[in-house]
């Protein structure tokens, strides 16, 4: 069972694609989404009542994901 809410652990993933696509293939629609879903992740209301080692559960939690 998973800490990290659904809509945060996709919005991580989605990140992650959308870098390794600009990382590719850089244009301004790419750019506009990994702004957004940046802020999607940074801004999250999972962060309000975490700290700084909440981070470090959303980095392991896309390795257990990837692993499965």
């Amino acid at each position: 069972m998973s800490l990290i809410p659904n809509d945060l652990a996709r919005a991580q993933e989605e990140w992650h694609t959308a870098y390794r696509q600009l990382a590719e293939r850089p244009h301004t629609a790419l750019r506009r989404r990994l702004l957004h879903l940046s802020a999607q992740v940074m801004f999250h209301p999972y962060w309000q009542s975490r700290g700084h080692g909440a981070w470090a559960v959303l980095h392991g939690a896309r390795h257990d994901r990837a692993a499965s």
